[in-house]
């Protein structure tokens, strides 16, 4: 049976759908059978696609994100993914708050349980590049801890 994976952020424009690209890459790459998606804890971008600087470095690393859209993240996850990973301790605790009992932290898998950093806030595209790089090498070692 497959496993499942919702990764969260705010509000699911930069940083979780960063990481469901680079899951669902990494799994294809390695023929996982590893279910993915993500979504925001917050309302404000449902139905829209990611923003133009998290589409950019995706391109700039061989991925596509341009088709994912967003969307809120729902009581209902809890129970469908058998993995609910926020991106920052706000989420973490957005999603604690919300009743997720078993939620990961992206960070911990290869920063130290630092915070992703919101890249939306930034100044242009300056530093989306590192958001990147953390999720890739968090994305890709909290994969290789459950694919047996």
């Amino acid at each position: 049976m497959s496993k499942s994976i919702i990764f969260v952020c705010l509000g699911n424009i930069c940083r979780s759908p960063l990481a469901e690209g680079a899951a669902k890459q990494y799994i294809k790459d390695k023929g996982l059978d590893i279910y993915v998606e993500s979504a925001g804890t917050g309302s404000w971008h449902i139905g829209e696609p990611p923003c133009e600087n998290s589409i950019k470095v995706a391109h700039q690393n061989g991925l596509d994100i341009s088709q994912q859209r967003a969307r809120q993240v729902k009581t209902e996850d809890f129970e469908k993914f058998d993995y609910v990973i926020g991106l920052d301790d706000s989420n973490v605790q957005n999603l604690k708050n919300l009743g997720c009992k078993n939620v990961l932290k992206l960070g911990d898998y290869g920063y130290d349980g630092k915070d992703v950093p919101d890249p939306y806030f930034f100044d242009g595209f300056e530093g989306f590049d590192k958001v990147f790089s953390m999720i890739n090498t968090c994305t890709k070692n909290f994969i290789d801890t459950i694919k047996n």
